[in-house]
């Protein structure tokens, strides 16, 4: 009986075209935005804008009176001192909202923003939880991708622009007031990008499926979550342009958000993080490659939490078998997506390996995982993926 503390802070709305909905949607946080013409601070990658989505927003904002400014001079995996670049931008323009606008990494942008304009201080200061000393901005966020989840979450994951090191910074005053899921906007995702939040989504809905926190909520959002991305990612993948598909990746990233959000995620994100801030191997990548062999790992000891996981796909599934069919699942499923499945195929040394437990063990999403991690399990775990 685990207990469990849920208190939903984002307002979700979905369907095909609802970003068309944005003025309604923002002016509904009424006394949050001030007096006089509102202000708003868009955050987007170039890509966004490129694919017209920051232009359909903005111009919906304009429309109706409301002073926009754009950010958006950051990257993948956003760093500290790309925070930095945006809080000067919202120190000059004084914004009363923020929206998020892409992929995780807009969005967590917009939070790292959002903490230090809000609060002071450095994105630093705000590594682990609860550490927000005083109100902040209301945010919108717009996925364009189906991957991360981070409109569910209040958390961002930002990295030290030296260190490479992730920190995850979370608070319940950076949960976004209204998320907003729009599935045609992730029609424009090229191959390799569907590819790779996909898996990043699947991961989130099988890691916390086991985690140490898992309950009675969470589970239940990450079950749904994984039966609309098992059903759905294949079909993105040949055909891109099957709004259904897209939208069930879409709620299923979103519910896979809202289960980390109350149960946190395990060793095949400790493991990944690695691999990325050592070899710039890109998340998605990372942590698919990380995830079958930490499922088999798990399956030592819950088979039956699996069971139940890959009934959503199988419902006949044998519980002694569940750990190592869910595994060839994710295996044929990178496969699929033409990802890598081994450390070989990344070109990554295996005399790295003992550098990549060393920094594996100090990862705060491990701590979470259903075995406890050690300098051996660990190991195994990178030797299963040479």
């Amino acid at each position: 009986m685990q207990p469990f503390d849920l208190h939903p802070r984002t307002r979700i709305v979905f369907g095909p075209n609802v970003s068309n909905q944005i003025n309604e949607l923002a002016r509904s946080l009424g006394g949050v935005l001030g007096s006089g013409r509102p202000r708003v601070l868009v955050v987007c990658d170039p890509g966004i804008v490129a694919a017209g989505h920051f232009d359909r927003i903005t111009g919906l904002l304009r429309d109706n009176d409301w002073e926009v400014h754009a950010f958006h001079e950051f990257a993948e995996n956003p760093t500290s001192a790309m925070v930095d670049a945006g809080v000067s931008v919202a120190a000059d323009f004084q914004p009363d909202l923020l929206i998020g606008l892409g992929g995780g990494s807009s969005m967590d942008c917009a939070k790292g923003i959002n903490f230090v304009y809000s609060c002071g201080g450095r994105i630093h200061d705000y590594h682990g939880v609860g550490k927000a000393t005083s109100e902040m901005l209301p945010m919108i966020a717009i996925p364009t991708t189906a991957g991360t989840g981070s409109e569910a979450q209040s958390f961002a994951l930002i990295s030290d622009a030296e260190t490479h090191v992730k920190m995850a910074c979370g608070d319940p005053k950076a949960a976004c007031r209204i998320a907003l899921l729009d599935p045609t906007f992730t029609l424009t995702q090229p191959r390799g990008v569907t590819a790779l939040t996909g898996i990043d989504a699947i991961s989130h809905a099988v890691e916390t499926y086991v985690s140490k926190k898992r309950n009675v909520m969470s589970t239940t959002y990450s079950r749904r979550a994984f039966g609309l991305l098992a059903r759905s990612f294949v079909r993105v993948l040949h055909v891109p342009d099957d709004l259904e598909a897209r939208a069930d990746m879409q709620l299923g990233a979103c519910l896979a958000g809202m289960a980390i959000e109350t149960s946190m995620l395990g060793a095949a994100h400790a493991t990944a993080n690695p691999l990325t801030a050592r070899h710039n191997v890109v998340h998605g990548q990372a942590v698919g490659l990380m995830l079958p062999a930490v499922v088999r790992f798990n399956g030592t000891v819950h088979a039956d939490w699996y069971s139940e996981l890959l009934r959503e796909l199988e419902p006949h599934s044998e519980v002694s078998e569940a750990p190592t069919r869910l595994a060839e699942l994710i295996e044929d499923w990178m496969r699929e997506a033409d990802l890598a499945t081994t450390l070989d195929d990344l070109s990554i040394p295996t005399s790295d390996i003992g550098l990549f437990v060393e920094d594996a063990l100090k990862q705060w999403t491990g701590t979470f995982n259903p075995i406890e991690l050690d300098e051996d399990s660990t190991r195994a775990l990178y030797r299963e993926v040479v």
